[in-house]
């Protein structure tokens, strides 16, 4: 939500998102803010200094018309900010670095009095000729115990909880870094907004999940940045051409029907979908719905656990 003034910025604020790419290109995401930086959580804080946090999270003032200079491997390039504050840069650098490669953005040209560059780092995940595939995850109810299906219990999980008491599924962590076995590229991709990039982050680092781009949306702006799930999952597997995928979501909302999708137009690039039963009402034949239509040559698992999913990956060679 923009707080619109036309003082100069008083917390101006280049907030990056990592990044990702490879010999077809790299994308770098961000947004500009006047905003200070958002407060780590802390062990012990109560639900309310969480609140607190979350909350100006959501309360932003964003800064349209910022010109940026992204700079990465060698190569720059030059971008505004959109009305809303984001930006978004497609770059053609060579020499990256695997498993990450270093760029910054920085303030191009003064801004409404601002004339430091305020040079803000950005990492890029970038696949090495090491990885085997690449894995696409969910992340409410997949990763992250959320309860998307209990709307009150959803909004209280989401505003009082922070990056240290926010709960992973049972096994997921362990799984997750056993897929990834520290070449395969993690990608989450989340309906969730943009707002919650920070948050997502620490929580990843926290429990130890493997770390990648964390694809979200804009809840509230342009129709570009509130695509559906489609977008950004293709987004990913036409940067990483020469990688095959997993795909993992869950039952609860719209995950199996998207990756039925992807899979009619990506039929050869994915190894296996597998999907956590999280569903109130497990017999509303919604996931049945897809998986009897679904091509048998792609592998498509209804998993009760994470152990389900480990047990099935183990027999297709996915996990060393």
């Amino acid at each position: 939500m923009r707080l619109r003034r036309n003082r100069a910025p008083q917390d101006f604020r280049i907030e990056t998102y990592v990044g990702h790419g490879g010999p077809q290109g790299v994308v770098v995401r961000g947004r500009v803010l006047d905003d200070p930086p958002p407060s780590d959580a802390v062990a012990g804080e109560g639900a309310g200094a969480a609140l607190r946090r979350t909350l100006r999270g959501f309360v932003t003032d964003e800064l349209p018309g910022v010109p940026l200079r992204i700079s990465l491997s060698g190569t720059t390039a030059e971008v505004t900010s959109d009305e809303e504050g984001y930006f978004l840069v497609r770059l053609q650098p060579t020499g990256l670095e695997s498993p990450w490669t270093e760029g910054t953005v920085e303030l191009a040209a003064p801004y409404r009095g601002v004339t430091s560059a305020h040079t803000t780092p950005v990492r890029v995940r970038v696949a090495g000729g090491d990885a085997k595939f690449g894995v696409i995850s969910d992340v409410d109810d997949t990763i992250l115990e959320t309860g998307v299906q209990r709307l009150g219990h959803m909004v209280r999980q989401t505003l009082t909880g922070s990056a240290l008491t926010r709960t992973p599924f049972e096994g997921a962590p362990a799984l997750y870094r056993d897929l990834a076995a520290e070449v395969n590229p993690v990608f989450y991709v989340s309906s969730s907004p943009w707002n919650l990039h920070a948050f997502l982050v620490a929580f990843l680092r926290h429990r130890d999940f493997p770390l990648g781009p964390v694809l979200l949306r804009d809840l509230l702006g342009s129709a570009g940045r509130r695509e559906p799930k489609h977008g950004r999952i293709r987004e990913v597997l036409d940067l990483h051409p020469d990688l095959p995928f997993v795909l993992i979501g869950d039952s609860g909302e719209e995950d199996p029907r998207i990756y039925a999708d992807i899979v009619r137009e990506y039929p050869d690039r994915i190894l296996a979908v597998y999907i956590r039963e999280v569903r109130l009402d497990p017999g509303d034949g919604r996931v049945e719905q897809v998986s009897d239509e679904w091509d048998d040559t792609v592998p498509f698992v209804l998993a009760a656990d994470s152990d389900a999913v480990r047990r099935h990956a183990a027999s297709l060679g996915l996990l060393s």
